[in-house]
């Protein structure tokens, strides 16, 4: 079966490519109803299409349809759009999704991609925009789909490429009732030229995405846009007729003429299509009077969809939108605007979530606020030759800007940055909105490229641009010398950010970023900063969250958990005092040594042998299947329970329970847990003070950090989700910065952007001579977060050493082929093939366990699939179900 697209990781399309599309829960509904059953048609569409409909094109289409639809209960339809480099099946699930809620739903493959025949034109009106008409012509024609008179009842629904498309088919279709558009376009020349800077790696990834054996260098795109994205690629400029073909794919040019009710959804991280670009949509279709929502979310193309709470808020919307305009259910929905930021935890109980706010209008990005003076000197700033060595602020593959860190990245180049920076600020500031600042420049060519970046700067930690977002400008007609130059205004690109107390705020001018062309010529500019810069904000109103109401824990529990931990504290002290403290001299700067390990319960080994070793610097992953004896060898090493045979030093030390040694360990081993009426901080400072050691020693910035909650660590851990408490039990067990730091499954429980999060937080805090062994079942990321590998069946090692020895060679392959859907039917029904999984455009990934790879092409040929390439694909997956045969539970050995 090909996989679908339900998370974040798998929404990658083509390798890099713009890849954001219709995904489930952003297009959802605010409460699932029990489904209802729908049955599907393929059917391949022949429509006339181009300027003047002299040109056929076959378009893929699957139809979803509910069972009762019929001549005498008709159904509303949805024409569901994918993203940029995706096929129909890129939106499978939200089309069944719609299905079981009495939606026609029809999905395509727009022309340049998958099955469907013709070229990319990037959404022209005169192609893809034609199609879709045509497409909605094939619903009308049918007695199942709802009617206005002769017109269907019919909503466009799209995410990136699929939302532009959504907006020109309204503005060229009356028949369009309602239409979403998500995180997408208002003007290409704005997008991919912003402030006369073209956007290279973005626009790189576009054009990357589509492949032709006959046309290597334009691959399946119109020549007209291949040609003028190789000139503008060439020379960073855009010809006046470049302009015109990127403007003629650009919703700004026809906003007058959308009627359709119109609910915009943008993301507030995206450095591809930033807010500026739904303000631009939003602003040019309320002129006309069309109803028109605004909802910013924290997602976009650089940060997948958000967290659960965001997902949840647009489900609402959404369905609130389409119940009304579609179905002619319930009252017209509100036109107020909601937006959000990253604050804490879910009182639902379901993870990281944001803070949203509403207010009754949509204020735009230009909203007043707060200015905060800057203060440093006119600088120069070096330009190197073709922009190179440059900092990166944020990178054009979908999601992964955020999981880096969201300005994280950015590391400034010495002699090629000015910084203008604030004192410290007394109160947190929130800002929601596109900041300005004035700058003057000098350069002694009369112009300059510049890029001017918004950072917070922390008292503590490390200096970040809000969610990657910078305003690169070209500025002409310059005088020589800084004392001459004129104050140029520079609006930032619009974010929502709280600066907490103490921060400070920087504004630095670069002259170079990896994302965006820069002038081949060496060059020195001179730069200030006038003044203050400008942070805007909403006053908006909360969100009130549905809090579930619990009763407070009784007193008297308070004090048994209380009374039964300084019994245990008694208890462990005597037992110290019986505790062998030698130490041997040849792992006394070795954080683990296991030798020999045996852990017997009467008749059942859960371990019979370990040995492996942790050292300095490491981040060690511990894997197998379940009931390979993971859990036991932590508790064991934990202290936990005494081994049946064998030896395990840490730092020298012979471990026993209760070893004074493990002052040096923090450990997570089988779950969190918490007084559930204290908040999270409390629940940490009593958890340190327990230890009897220094409150200076416990370095709880740094686990609140780690945390994650912003100010939800002030809430009661009852409000917690598991992901929440699993995170602060992290925090816990690195209170005090221990040399080893112990984690069993810590991702148990956390959304791919905190799974992210984890990984970079793991491996910096193995440097500096610390150490960290850590279970999962995540294969994935322990192939991407961890030095060594460790793999336990049956309750032995069967393999130790560093990742990249343990993966070895490939027993999957990557396939690219002609017909995706054909090659998949032909090598399920092949003996030995073990799997197949799709992974995007024309690519499959099949595991062949042992068959020939040879066996494999001849099938597909045979069956007369056309393959472009086949490649080994060997992953930590892979080498770990060679070592352990497959097995996905483990049995105990018995005695």
């Amino acid at each position: 079966m090909r996989l679908r697209l339900p998370s974040p990781s798998r929404r990658q399309l083509i390798a890099g490519a713009v890849v954001v599309v219709l995904v489930t829960g952003l297009v959802g509904w605010a409460v699932t109803p029990k489904p209802k059953s729908f049955r599907t048609i393929d059917q391949l569409i022949t429509v006339r299409t181009g300027p003047d409909d002299s040109a056929e094109v076959t378009l893929d289409t699957t139809l979803y349809l509910p069972k009762s639809a019929s001549a005498a209960d008709p159904v509303p339809a949805v024409l569901l759009a994918h993203g940029f480099g995706g096929t129909k099946q890129s939106v499978r699930g939200d089309a069944e999704q719609y299905a079981d809620l009495g939606y026609a739903v029809l999905a395509w493959t727009a022309q340049g991609f998958g099955r469907s025949t013709g070229e990319i034109h990037v959404n022209s009106p005169d192609w893809e925009v034609k199609d879709a008409q045509r497409l909605i012509d094939w619903l009308a024609a049918r007695p199942d789909i709802r009617k206005d008179g002769t017109d269907p009842r019919v909503a466009a629904v799209g995410g990136s490429y699929g939302g532009a498309l959504s907006l020109l088919l309204a503005a060229q279709d009356t028949r369009v009732d309602a239409i979403v558009p998500m995180i997408t376009w208002n003007d290409l020349v704005n997008v991919f030229l912003p402030g006369g800077v073209f956007k290279k790696q973005w626009a790189g990834r576009f054009f990357g995405a589509s492949e032709n054996p006959d046309d290597p260098q334009c691959g399946r795109f119109a020549k007209d846009i291949c040609h003028a994205y190789l000139d503008i690629a060439t020379t960073g400029r855009a010809t006046p007729a470049a302009e015109a073909l990127l403007r003629k794919s650009s919703p700004s040019q026809v906003l007058d003429k959308i009627k359709a009710p119109t609910l915009l959804v943008q993301g507030q991280i995206d450095t591809l299509f930033p807010l500026s670009e739904g303000d631009a949509n939003a602003r040019g279709i309320a002129a006309n009077g069309t109803p028109v929502r605004v909802a910013w979310f924290t997602g976009g193309h650089d940060g997948g969809t958000g967290p659960q709470s965001e997902v949840d808020r647009l489900r609402q919307l959404t369905g609130q939108w389409l119940d009304h305009y579609l179905k002619g259910n319930g009252k017209a929905p509100a036109s107020s605007f909601t937006y959000s930021r990253v604050a804490g935890l879910s009182a639902q109980g379901r993870g990281l979530v944001t803070a949203a706010s509403s207010v009754d209008a949509y204020p735009g990005l230009d909203g007043s606020g707060t200015s905060v003076d800057l203060l440093g000197p006119a600088q120069p700033i070096a330009n190197p030759p073709d922009g190179n060595p440059a900092p990166i602020s944020s990178l054009p593959i979908a999601g992964l800007s955020s999981l880096l860190g969201a300005g994280g990245l950015s590391q400034e180049i010495p002699g090629q940055h000015a910084d203008f920076v604030s004192a410290p600020l007394d109160a947190a500031l929130d800002t929601a909105g596109a900041p300005r600042v004035r700058i003057r420049a000098a350069s002694p060519t009369g112009e300059a490229t510049l890029f001017v970046k918004l950072y917070d700067v922390p008292a503590k930690g490390t200096p970040s641009i809000p969610d990657g977002l910078i305003a690169p400008v070209h500025l002409t007609g310059l005088p020589k010398d800084i004392a001459d130059a004129a104050p140029v205004t520079i609006t930032l690109p619009a974010v929502v950010h709280r600066f907490e107390a103490g921060s400070r705020v920087r504004v630095t001018v670069a002259t170079a970023d990896s994302g965006y062309w820069s002038p081949p010529d060496p060059v020195v500019y001179s730069v200030a900063v006038d003044g203050a810069i400008t942070l805007p904000a909403i006053a908006g109103t909360p969100i009130a969250s549905a809090d579930v109401i619990w009763r407070y824990v009784l007193a008297g529990l308070v004090a048994a958990i209380a009374l039964g931990l300084a019994v245990v504290l008694v208890i462990a002290r005597r037992r110290a005092r019986r505790i062998d403290r030698s130490v041997t001299a040849e792992h006394v700067d070795t954080p683990l040594v296991v030798r020999g390990l045996r852990k017997e319960y009467k008749n059942f080994v859960a371990v019979s042998k370990v040995d492996f070793t942790v050292r300095r610097g490491q981040v060690v992953g511990l894997l197998g299947p379940n009931g390979a004896g993971k859990t036991t060898s932590l508790r064991v090493l934990m202290g936990l329970t005494r081994p049946s045979a064998g030896e395990i030093f840490v730092f020298g030390h012979r471990l026993l329970p209760g070893s004074p040694v493990l002052s040096r360990v923090g450990a997570l081993v089988e779950g969190p847990g918490f007084l559930p009426h204290l908040t999270g901080a409390q629940n940490l400072e009593l958890y340190w003070r327990a230890t009897g050691r220094p409150a200076a020693d416990a370095h709880f910035d740094e686990a609140y950090d780690i945390a994650g909650l912003g100010t939800a660590v002030h809430r009661r851990v009852r409000t917690y989700s598991h992901g929440m408490r699993q995170r602060l039990a992290i925090a816990q067990a690195m209170l005090g910065l221990p040399e080893l730091l112990v984690l069993d499954e810590p991702t148990d429980g956390l959304d791919p952007p905190q799974i992210a999060e984890m990984r970079k937080v793991l491996r910096r805090y193995a440097t500096g001579g610390r150490a960290v062994l850590v279970s999962s079942h995540l294969l994935a990321e322990v192939e991407q977060t961890c030095t060594d590998v460790v793999v336990m069946h049956k309750g032995e090692v069967v393999a130790a050493g560093p990742v990249e020895d343990i993966v070895g060679d490939s027993p999957s392959v990557q396939l690219d082929v002609s017909d995706v859907d054909a090659a998949e039917k032909v090598l399920q029904e092949l003996t030995g093939v073990r799997a197949v999984a799709w992974s995007g455009g024309r690519g499959l990934v099949v595991d062949i366990d042992g068959t020939p790879r040879a066996e494999v092409v001849a099938a597909l040929v045979r069956a007369g699939v056309g393959i472009d390439r086949v490649a080994p694909r060997r992953r930590l997956e892979d080498a770990f179900l060679s070592l352990v045969g497959g097995d996905t539970k483990a049995s105990g050995e018995r005695s």
